[in-house]
């Protein structure tokens, strides 16, 4: 079936829900059994089945077979936040004594928080790489992962997705790639040679910036149990609630992406000839460097870009930014809003410098008519200008 029919009808069940259309939302801790041999039984499988609130219920498992078709994987696992889908997969399969590569241009809690912390405190060395080079001389019999995004974050590089995971198989790693921001719609990881895909749903599966969820998809039995076990020895599991909304925000990822890539490209469009802007960092549009890459591997773009600004004074920027009306500032993206923050992504890279003329921002671009979010823009550059 084509990816529209797959959004509306997988993980739905009506026919077990007395005809209900939506999976209804389980709240569970406790699950009871009515003989000591029910309760003793081991599923066929591990975690299989309807055990205890933290392995899931029914509500968790029509998120999961949803996401899981739509990737054309073997199984996927919910958590609590994108940010603890990362931080459990890198720990299912890394330990003292391993090395991992991890591209440059990585998110920032990606680096700091996963693994600079988590995995530095755990005994494993963590290299990483520049985007625009091949990895082959940074791989060693120790790697047991390489961690990739494309495009990266805040600065939107193109990789060779499939040309690193061919170097990568190589040594025996493991590639784990997160594709928030074009979800399974937009690039099919596992066709390029990923192993294991990693999304915040948090973005834009839930789409209206009020859900916490995190999904890490896999293409076999092995990795299934080594991700959802580490997760359950975490105590780490979504909340019901966040899985309904996650597969009612699915229903609908297809037309706003849409919307998303046809509101993105009018005003990144708009921005790459304005005079104040040095350069637009987005690979749909036909002039980024990484445009190429982006047009063989990818069948659409996300609403999330960033652009360069020439050099002016932060006073400038915050005139800017202070004053905008239908932008707002704010961490996250992937909802209907529109956003436009700040960014600094050279002080974190190690592995590549990152120059730019001016200041960066990041862009997300929402479901408002593009002509007032350009009509905003507009008054924003006037204030930035001005000062």
């Amino acid at each position: 079936m084509k990816k529209d029919t797959l959004l509306t009808h997988s993980g739905r069940h009506p026919e077990d829900n007395f005809g209900i259309v939506n999976p209804p939302v389980y709240h569970a801790s406790t699950v009871t059994f009515p003989t000591m041999e029910k309760y003793e039984a081991k599923p066929a499988t591990p975690f299989a089945g309807v055990q205890y609130g933290r392995t899931g219920t029914p509500t968790t498992f029509a998120l999961e077979e949803a996401v899981t078709v739509l990737y054309g994987g073997h199984k996927t696992v919910a958590t609590s936040s994108g940010a603890a889908a990362i931080a459990i997969t890198m720990t299912a399969f890394l330990k003292s004594g391993d090395h991992a590569l991890v591209i440059d241009n990585v998110y920032g809690p990606t680096r700091t928080r996963v693994s600079d912390g988590l995995l530095a405190r755990a005994g494993v060395e963590v290299t990483y790489f520049d985007p625009a080079q091949p990895i082959g001389g940074l791989l060693r019999a120790e790697t047991k992962v390489v961690f990739i995004e494309s495009p990266g974050s805040l600065t939107f590089e193109m990789i060779d997705v499939a040309a690193i995971a061919a170097e990568a198989h190589e040594v025996g790693a493991l590639v784990l790639m997160d594709n928030t921001w074009a979800t399974p719609l937009l690039f099919r990881p596992f066709e390029q040679g990923v192993d294991i895909v990693i999304e915040a749903a948090t973005k834009y599966i839930g789409g209206h910036a009020d859900v916490m969820l995190g999904l890490v998809t896999v293409q076999t039995p092995e990795h299934h149990l080594a991700v959802k076990s580490t997760a359950n020895a975490m105590g780490n599991c979504p909340g019901p609630d966040d899985c309904y909304l996650g597969l009612r925000g699915l229903r609908t990822l297809s037309v706003r992406l849409e919307r998303h890539q046809k509101n993105a490209l009018k005003v990144a469009g708009w921005l790459a000839e304005r005079p104040e802007i040095d350069r637009v960092l987005y690979p749909a549009l036909p002039g980024d460097p990484g445009h190429a890459l982006w047009k063989r591997d990818f069948s659409g773009a996300s609403g999330l870009f960033g652009l360069i600004l020439k050099p002016c004074s932060r006073d400038a920027v915050s005139a800017m930014l202070d004053g905008m009306e239908l932008f707002a500032m704010g961490a996250s993206w992937g909802g209907y809003e529109s956003l436009m923050i700040p960014a600094e992504p050279g002080k974190i890279r190690t592995a590549s410098e990152w120059s730019a003329a001016g200041p960066t921002l990041r862009l997300h671009i929402g479901l408002e008519d593009p002509d007032d979010l350009i009509a905003d823009l507009e008054k924003g550059l006037a204030r930035l200008r001005s000062n």
